[in-house]
């Protein structure tokens, strides 16, 4: 059996979580879906009794006892708790209730902050109650209340925009850093020209780390991480690898941001990274188009970066041969949006048009082949943006409110390339819309063009298609079920000879990884099934995961993929998370490969161990101009 690297890896987190399922065969959780039952009605017919709640029951009574194994499970198992069940919560729903608020002035403004373990949001009246919970809490530095603060779109004794309640809500539950939010309006003690706004939140456990070690090769990695810095916000990561073969025995990267500087939603990000085949030294300082109602966004940056480029393969190449590539590159881009006006007092219509104008000065010091060559890149683009949310829970978390974002986004770019040696023109358009609803599911498409136009001849561009299709959630009593369909399509056209696609992991294939297998056009099929069980212990809930991909991939500017026999992978395995800590998601598979590339090391089963999710939602954000990557 062939494990996701050369030799064992026992990485920490994998360790952790094959111990959890061993303790999730015959543990019920932390926090039980089901409501306490009464003991005496248990004994009266226990055959009608559902398999968890007796199972949930036993584990009552064996913590009760003074043995040794009950004083373990009366410490990390809590048994009085019901878990909050909300389904098909509309985001727009909430911004039609808060709609009569808009323009009333916020008198009072409350900000209760809680820590990642025991509390929640929804019950006021729960605490920590074991060793474990008042543990983690101890050593974890709670967010401040004024980073909630400067992350809200209203300020007190100033007048409720439209949508600020709502957008504010929706920026604290993106953050790292947060588990969850909540903001409420005190009805009350509002008035016909005054409100008092509650703010609550909680936190997620921000420190995290894995490691792994090799004992045969005496080789490892060691990887920090803290995501609320003394409660700040900021981002701390760093990863370390020692006692490496080749080409030198150590490697390391570290980077630190800050996601917003005060109230002016700009954030900062510093990376260093010291690595066999990629280097860089960047700075950057940035602002997005984070809410619907952005005016002004931008981003102003320097990179130094230093590349091992994978030399084309050519027929029984056995190993992978690689050349440098080293450059310079500034970049700078300004945006500005524009609503449309309303008739309507207190309607904010979501639609947008956004400008943006980018300029990458880009200067190349080593270059494997003359097509790398200096130049100064203007880009302009114009598109329309309709945003808007919803919220739901069981989509890529295990039951936390998740944002999903519906609406659509249309693009235009036209550019100038003046370069070292030759100038040319750049063109790109897009277009990407998403629907929701709760009882049907989300579909979301996009398409996407561009291309470099020199002498009246395209070169380096290509055609962009993805899609992404999820069913409504089905529930059979505490379990629920989901499925995933994702479907992608890349085609080059006129590539340099050194730009090549992969269909490794992300890219198609989850768990599959070769060097040699690279193509100019690609299509993949990904379809993935949840199964979201009653079962956690310690704040990690259980799912079961089945997955089937498949890859097609040609070489050539205008071969067609579909003529190659395609790559597949198939798949099961257990996936936990915990939405308390950094490290949200433990996932480990077996996956089958019936067809293997050439000339390479490759088995047909792998144990893959991962710690996110192979799906994500695509925003409907405008983002800075730029050139289409193929990728």
């Amino acid at each position: 059996m062939y494990l996701s690297h050369p030799f064992v890896k026992l990485t920490l987190r994998t360790l952790l979580a094959s111990a959890l399922l061993l303790f999730t065969c015959v543990c019920y959780a932390q926090d039980p879906i089901t409501p306490k039952q009464d003991t005496a009605a248990l004994k009266t017919d226990t055959t009608k009794i559902k398999f968890d709640e007796r199972l949930l029951e036993n584990l009552r009574r064996m913590s009760e006892r003074k043995t040794i194994m009950g004083k373990l499970l009366d410490a990390i198992l809590v048994f009085d708790r019901k878990y909050e069940e909300v389904y098909g919560l509309d985001a727009e729903l909430i911004q039609r209730e808060y709609e009569r608020h808009n323009y009333k002035v916020v008198r009072k403004l409350d900000i209760v902050t809680l820590d990642a373990f025991g509390y929640s949001i929804h019950d006021s009246t729960r605490t920590p109650r074991n060793f474990l919970e008042k543990a983690g809490n101890a050593i974890h530095i709670k967010t401040s209340r004024g980073l909630v603060r400067n992350q809200l779109l209203f300020r007190r004794n100033e007048p409720l925009e439209p949508l600020a309640l709502v957008e504010s809500e929706r920026l604290l539950r993106q953050t790292d850093y947060l588990l969850d939010a909540r903001i409420i309006v005190n009805e009350l003690t509002t008035d016909d020209d005054s409100v008092d706004v509650f703010v609550i939140t909680k936190d997620v456990f921000s420190l995290g780390g894995s490691g792994s070690y090799s004992p045969s090769s005496g080789s490892g990695r060691i990887s920090l991480r803290d995501l609320n810095f003394l409660g700040r916000g900021h981002q701390v990561r760093g990863t370390y690898r020692f006692n490496m073969n080749r080409p030198r025995p150590w490697e390391i990267s570290g980077a630190y941001s800050v996601q917003n500087i005060g109230r002016t939603y700009v954030g900062a990000d510093l990376v260093y990274t010291n690595e066999n085949y990629y280097k860089e030294k960047s700075a950057y300082l940035r602002r997005d188009f984070f809410s619907t109602n952005t005016k002004y966004a931008g981003a102003v940056g320097y990179a130094a970066i230093e590349e091992r480029l994978l030399v084309p393969p050519v027929a029984g190449d056995t190993i992978a041969l690689f050349d440098d590539l080293k450059y310079n590159r500034t970049d700078v881009w300004l945006g500005r949006s524009f609503k449309f006006k309303s008739y309507h007092l207190g309607y904010e219509p979501r639609g947008r048009l956004i400008l943006g104008l980018r300029m990458i000065d880009t200067d190349y010091t080593l270059a494997p082949t003359d097509n790398f060559q200096s130049n100064v890149l203007t880009l302009a683009s114009v598109g329309y943006s309709v945003r808007k949310y919803y919220k739901d829970r069981y989509l890529f978390g295990f039951g936390r409110t998740e944002d999903i974002p519906a609406g659509a986004l249309v693009s235009f770019t036209g550019g100038y390339e003046k370069g070292a040696n030759t100038e040319r023109q750049y063109f790109a358009a897009s277009a990407s819309f998403a629907r929701y609803r709760t009882h049907s599911g989300y579909f979301y498409g996009s398409a996407t063009w561009g291309s470099f136009i020199r002498d009246d001849r395209w070169e380096q561009g290509l055609v962009e298609f993805e899609s992404l299709y999820f069913t409504e959630l089905k529930e059979w009593g505490n379990w629920k079920l989901r499925h995933y369909i994702q479907g992608r399509g890349t085609f080059g056209i006129n590539r340099n000879p050194e730009e090549l696609l992969a269909i490794n992991n992300e890219s198609g294939l989850r768990g599959f990884r070769s060097e040699l297998l690279r193509g100019s056009r690609r299509v993949t099929f990904n379809y993935e099934a949840n199964l979201y069980t009653p079962f956690t212990l310690l704040g990690f809930r259980l799912a079961g995961v089945l997955f089937a991909d498949i890859a097609w991939l040609s070489s050539g500017n205008k071969s067609s993929p579909f003529k190659n026999t395609p790559y597949r992978g198939y798949g099961l395995g257990v996936r936990f998370r915990n939405e308390y800590l950094s490290f949200s998601t433990i996932q480990i598979l077996l996956g089958y490969y019936p067809k293997l590339p050439p000339n390479e090391d490759f088995d047909s089963f792998r144990i893959l161990e991962s710690s996110r999710p192979y799906y994500d939602f695509t925003d409907f954000r405008f983002e800075r101009p730029g050139v289409a990557n193929f990728r």
